[in-house]
């Protein structure tokens, strides 16, 4: 994997596989979900000739420019697209500069790109469910930016289930960072009706909700659970463990790099579903009300 300051071109191995990420860097850095998915694409393409370059940018205006560039250089052959927003211009532009291009999305946001889904509201269902099953009535959501689409979607189902099930939903939002996760933990357990369960749409905002507990005398999972998504080594080493919505982000990575390499021998190849995202229960989540 390369990540250049300047635009890149051709390299020894041909041309490489672009991927753009709006983070701050420090966010990047910490967060362990795009280093094991670039890592399964890499798997992929390297062996056929390619590396992946990576920019991580400030905006999306600076990733629209960065992909007018890549495509007026001729300088990847191909990209992969992640983080999508309803209507995304990404989508868009590759289509009308005839760029090869791979979402990582739900298929309802991906405008006919060739797609790798994780159906994530049927994870956030399921984790609905079995925290339900544990007795607790009221639970809370700290998504991920809320202009993504997967944030959106998961909201939907979390609210949904809570809903079908009769809980009452409590819903706040942070920007993946563990700062983020810690203040969102605060704000939700903060009221006169906090809920028993706290769900985090990514495992470093989890660890901030963790510290946030500590830190208000809150015993966890005693007085409160938590459930992070992704489930990296960060969820398994932490005291306590923390429950994971979990799956295999390097195989989601190696199913773009194969859905990829296919587009690129001229194949129309179609939606593919990723692996079930599993509920794993660790010592983070236990019984509301024992």
């Amino acid at each position: 994997m390369r990540s250049d300051e300047g635009h890149p071109s051709k390299g020894d191995l041909g041309q490489p596989i672009g991927l753009t990420l709006v983070r701050a860097s420090e966010i990047y850095g910490a967060e362990p979900w795009f280093h094991e998915f670039t890592a399964g694409v890499d798997q992929v393409v390297r062996p056929l000739g390619h590396s992946v370059l990576l920019r991580v940018l400030g905006s999306r205006a600076d990733e629209l420019e960065w992909l007018r560039g890549w495509q007026d250089k001729r300088a990847v052959a191909g990209v992969v697209l992640v983080d999508l927003i309803e209507d995304d211009p990404r989508v868009q532009l590759v289509a009308d500069v005839g760029m090869p291009a791979v979402a990582v999305s739900s298929p309802m946001v991906s405008g006919g790109l060739p797609t790798v889904w994780t159906n994530d509201d049927a994870a956030m269902r399921a984790a609905v469910r079995a925290l339900a099953g544990l007795g607790h009535s009221a639970l809370g959501l700290v998504g991920g930016p809320p202009e993504l689409a997967h944030t959106i979607t998961r909201a939907a189902a979390f609210t949904d289930a809570c809903a079908e099930l009769h809980l009452t939903a409590h819903l706040a939002s942070g920007d993946y960072s563990s700062e983020s996760g810690a203040r969102a933990f605060e704000g939700l357990t903060g009221g006169d009706t906090p809920p028993s369960a706290v769900v985090f749409d990514n495992d470093l905002m989890a660890l901030g909700g963790l510290d946030a507990a500590r830190r208000s005398g809150l015993r966890v999972p005693e007085d409160v659970s938590i459930v992070a998504w992704d489930d990296s080594a960060l969820c398994q080493l932490s005291t306590p463990p923390l429950a994971s919505l979990s799956h295999d982000v390097q195989r989601i990575g190696r199913l773009v790099g194969e859905t990829l390499a296919s587009l690129l021998r001229g194949q129309q190849p179609p939606v593919v579903e990723a692996p079930a995202i599993r509920f794993v229960q660790r010592e983070s989540v236990g019984r509301h009300g024992r």
